[in-house]
Order: C-alpha cells, then sequence, then structure tokens
C-alpha cells in the first residue's frame, strides 16, 4: 500500500502511460501538479509562453508521432487560453490529453478568484472531459481518458482537477495497467465484396484520402491499394504525403486551392473511393455539384461521418488500414491506361506554373528551394494563409507525418509552436516552420522557448506585410475594398528574433537568396529568415467561397 497526493498519483499515471515531455505553465490551482512533478518525475517540463503555445506543443508532438500528448494549464486565464488549441486538435483529430487546474470544490460555483467552468467551456470542442471530484477517481479517469483519446476517431481530452483534489491523499495497492486499442469492425464481408466490385467495374475512379489514414498509419497500404488498381488519388490538406509528388497517380490537394486539373478529374470520375475524410467544404466546394457522376464509397472509422454530408452508396466503418487490408485481396490488378492517360494530359495543361516561368524568388521557388535543401526527412508545420496554401500546392512531401497544418480550425499562430513540439519530439530531424508576417506575430512568444530547447526549427517568415488571404478575398469577392488586411507599421523580424536570442537572417540584406537560405537552413539550432514578399502574390487557382469546384478563378495555365 502506498500515500499519493491526487497531483503525484496524476504524475505517476502520466509516465505509466509513456508521456516523456509536458508542456506547459504553472499558476495557482495547478501548482501541486508541478510540485510533484518536480519533485519525483522522470518527465521532461518544457515551460511555454502562453497557453496556446503550450497546447500547440503537444499538437506538434502528436502530430508527428501519433501518440498522445500531454499539456498543462491552470485555472481561469490559463484554461481558457489553451481552448483554441483544444478545438484546433478536435477539428482535425488529434489526441491531446489537457490537464488544468481548478479552484477547489468547495468554491466551485461562487465566482470564486480564477474560476471558469472549463468543463463547461469545453464541451463542444473535446472529444470529452471530465471534473475530477475525488483522488481516488484519478485511477479511472486518466486510463479513460487515453483511451477516449486514441481509441477510435482521435480527440483531444481535457481532465479539470480542482486544487484540493491533487491535495488529496489515496492510498494506492496499485496502479493500473494501460489498456490496448480495441479496434472494431462494423463493415460486413458483404459491405467488402460490394465495395471491391464496384471498384473493379468502374472506368474513371478517383481515390479521395484524408486525414483519417494519416491517424491510422495506413500510408503505405493506401499507396499499394491505389497502385494496384492504378487508382488516380488525390489528397485533402491533412492526407498529404500518402502519395509522393513524383508518383504516376499523383493528383495532389483537391478543392479551394487545387490545381484545376484535380478538380476537373473528380468532375468527370465515376466512383469516389473516399478513405478518412469528412467531406469538408474546403475540399469539396458546393457539396451537391461535388463528384456529380460519382458513385461513392466511404471508408472512416467514425460512423458519424458515414452520410452526413454526401450519400455513400457503399459505408465501410472500421479502422481505415484494416479494411484496406481487407480489400486488397478482393480488388484486381488494373492498368486503367485509358483514363490514367487522360489524367496526366490534365495534369500537363494546368500545373501551379509552367517550368519555363519558374522563378526561385517566386513563393513556389522559395518553398521548393526549401525543400531541395533540408531533405525530404524534414518536418513541415506550417501557420494559416498563403504560405499555407503555397507549401500544400507544391511542397514534395513524400509520406505522412511530415506535413503539420491547421485544417479545420484554420488557427493563425499553429506553426511555431507545433514545429516546437515536433522538434522536441523529433531531436534528430530538421523541422522548417513556414508562416507569414501575420501568423508569426500570433505567438512570437515562443520564439524563447526554442530558443531556451534548441529545437533545430527554423522559421521561414514569407513577408507580404498583410494577412494575404483576406487581402485576395477582398480583392476578388469585395470589390476590391482592401480594409484592415494591409499593415502600416513595418516590423523588423529579424531584429526582435536577434533580441530572443535566437539566430536571424533578412532577405532584404542580400540579393543572394539561395546563398542565404542555404546558410540559415543548414545552421544547427533554432533560426529566423525575413524573406520579403510581394503583397499581390496571390494563391491560385481559388474557387469562391459557396461555389462548385468547376468554378475556378486563375490558375489556367496552358504549358507546352
Amino acid at each position: 500500500m502506498e500515500q499519493l497526493t491526487g497531483a503525484e498519483l496524476t504524475i505517476r499515471l502520466l509516465e505509466e502511460y509513456g508521456i516523456e515531455t509536458i508542456a506547459g505553465i504553472p499558476g495557482g490551482a495547478n501548482l501541486p501538479l508541478y510540485d510533484a512533478l518536480s519533485r519525483s518525475s522522470r518527465i521532461r517540463h518544457v515551460l511555454a509562453r502562453h497557453e496556446q503555445g503550450a497546447g500547440f506543443i503537444a499538437q506538434g508532438m502528436a502530430r508527428s508521432s501519433g501518440k498522445p500528448a500531454v499539456c498543462f494549464a491552470t485555472s481561469g486565464p490559463g484554461a481558457t487560453n489553451i481552448v483554441t488549441a483544444l478545438a484546433d486538435a478536435n477539428l482535425d483529430s488529434i489526441p491531446v490529453i489537457c490537464i488544468t487546474g481548478q479552484v477547489p470544490l468547495s468554491m466551485i460555483g461562487t465566482d470564486a478568484f480564477q474560476e471558469v467552468d472549463v468543463y463547461g467551456l469545453t464541451i463542444p470542442i473535446t472529444k470529452h472531459n471530465f471534473l475530477v471530484r475525488s483522488a481516488q477517481d484519478l485511477l479511472r479517469i486518466i486510463p479513460e481518458a487515453f483511451h477516449i483519446a486514441t481509441t477510435g476517431r482521435p480527440g483531444p481530452v481535457l481532465i479539470d482537477i480542482p486544487k484540493d483534489v491533487q491535495l488529496d491523499i489515496v492510498d494506492i495497492e496499485e496502479l493500473p495497467i494501460p489498456a490496448s486499442a480495441v479496434v472494431s469492425v462494423v463493415h460486413s464481408q458483404d459491405d467488402l465484396t460490394l465495395a471491391a466490385a464496384m471498384i473493379n467495374n468502374a472506368k474513371r475512379p478517383v481515390f479521395y484520402v484524408g486525414g483519417g489514414i494519416v491517424h491510422s498509419d495506413a500510408g503505405a497500404v493506401a499507396r499499394f491499394f491505389a497502385e494496384k488498381n492504378s487508382l488516380p488519388t488525390t489528397m485533402t490538406l491533412m492526407g498529404l504525403g500518402v502519395i509522393p509528388p513524383e508518383h504516376d497517380l499523383f493528383m495532389g490537394m483537391l478543392g479551394m486551392h487545387a490545381a484545376r486539373s484535380t478538380n476537373m478529374m473528380l468532375d468527370e470520375c465515376d466512383l469516389l473511393i473516399a478513405a478518412g475524410v469528412r467531406f469538408d467544404d474546403r475540399a469539396t466546394g458546393k457539396i451537391g455539384e461535388f463528384c456529380p457522376e460519382a458513385r461513392i464509397i466511404h471508408i472512416d472509422i467514425d460512423p458519424c461521418e458515414i452520410c452526413k454530408l454526401k450519400e455513400a452508396h457503399v459505408g465501410l466503418v472500421g479502422d481505415i488500414r484494416d479494411t484496406l487490408d481487407r480489400l486488397l485481396p478482393l480488388v484486381e490488378s488494373r492498368a486503367r491506361s485509358s483514363w490514367n492517360q487522360h489524367i496526366q494530359l490534365l495534369r500537363a495543361r494546368h500545373p501551379f506554373f509552367c517550368s519555363e516561368n519558374f522563378d526561385f524568388s517566386s513563393p513556389y521557388g522559395i518553398i521548393m528551394r526549401i525543400a531541395e535543401i533540408v531533405g525530404e526527412d524534414a518536418i513541415v508545420a506550417t501557420d494559416v494563409g498563403k504560405h499555407q496554401m503555397w507549401t500544400a500546392q507544391v511542397y514534395p512531401f513524400n509520406r505522412t507525418r511530415r506535413f503539420l497544418t491547421s485544417g479545420g480550425l484554420g488557427t493563425m499562430g499553429f506553426g511555431l509552436p507545433t514545429a516546437i513540439g515536433a522538434a522536441l519530439e523529433n531531436p534528430d530531424k530538421t523541422v522548417v516552420c513556414i508562416t507569414g508576417d501575420g501568423s508569426i506575430m500570433m505567438n512570437i512568444q515562443e520564439l524563447a522557448t526554442a530558443v531556451e530547447h534548441d529545437v533545430n526549427v527554423k522559421v521561414i517568415v514569407l513577408n507580404n506585410q498583410s494577412l494575404g488571404l483576406v487581402r485576395q478575398q477582398q480583392k476578388l469577392f469585395y470589390n476590391e475594398h482592401i480594409f484592415a488586411s494591409e499593415y502600416e507599421h513595418q516590423v523588423d523580424l529579424a531584429t526582435i528574433a536577434k533580441g530572443f536570442g535566437m539566430k536571424s537572417f533578412d532577405a532584404r540584406d542580400t540579393l543572394v537568396l539561395d546563398e542565404l537560405l542555404t546558410v540559415a537552413l543548414q545552421t544547427p539550432g533554432p533560426s529566423l529568415i525575413n524573406i520579403p514578399i510581394s503583397i499581390d502574390e496571390e494563391v491560385y487557382p481559388i474557387v469562391p467561397p459557396g461555389a462548385a469546384n468547376s468554378v475556378m478563378i486563375g490558375g489556367n495555365y496552358e504549358c507546352a
């Protein structure tokens, strides 16, 4: 029999679940947790500069590894600051365990100092949450939290622990043994047989893959599945990396900023095999006109997604890797020469840019040069904006968990702390954060965290002195009424980075951008590179909000 406080028990249980790093910020309501962490734990603590940063650092660890990650925040403003990171994790199905301090049980509901109903606040933006009412309950709640976060469709779980519960003494005979996740299969053999027959008989099939492929570690089997049946493959923003750009079946990202050829292909297909996707509006455009000629096979671990937005002719509910493994023997080896020749012709006629017009000082050129310098093993995190879409369009991702970006919530400020988390989880890899001057300011304080932990993060700021995508939409869809989207004051980001103790480089000071990029990206440790770009560099093609994907503006290149 062992006696532990609730705080000590919490730390012990986190150790049992293999947690090695926690990002967070202490405050009055979670100091018992920090006291326990400081005295006897092997867990490393990363002191973020803002609780939102802590939440995204945890996301970087989870997104790059596929394992659950943990972050801490205190009550009141600490908890409300971390809410955005939880909402982001929820929409992108990221397994994060957030543990917040709370005022003592007796003071809940009294408007006590730094009291916020974080349980009620987070119900809509987490997969599940708990308000712990006794230290004994932690023996059940923490294992349950890990199980919920990682089983089925992953997602964030919040555990709110009042301060008196953290200090309560509990008698422990033994700690619970972490349970293995159980994969439930809902689809029948008849459903598999029908789906395979639809695939084998289709003349113009398309494989449409998303973040679910990444979460189930199904990248390799998905690629083999596509190759066996010669399925042209398009990816959501979250699915990039399943098929490498040099592959004959690669059709890149679909939707709002896809290549025109990709959206044209989807308009023509007669079968859509959707795996691990939720038919998000940025991918589908006007949902009623998405793949108008196609029958649909939808594979997803979450039964709520089947037929939620688009009617599926066959729904296969279960783990995607397991489902594709079961489908593979039933699917014929096919060449599909005519369909794939047509696809290649579309790709050649409608690229993102023409090679004869290639410019290494353009955003596309800068991003592709970054890829050449850092190599295929690097991890890339982005913020949200034009730079995110340019990266998604042309960066040569050739495997999953190499592209970390905010998909569902579109959170500016995501990139830097997420890159730090990825670097902490992968100390042997270079992590590149591609951001904009608008996004970097959202969590710029985490430059100090990067320096403090000497992480190998390279922050590339594509600086256009504006909120670029907002400004572009104002130009296109609001009669060029440019308002509140241009920065009148120019911030010297390279000097600010130096103030944080970070190596910094400024492309304003050189005419040889390639040399600057090479030196900056190959210098060990954290660094920031500021690269001015024209405010009129736009993201094309673009589908107007609410329009069908066939209604694309720009990007209609006719290359030789």
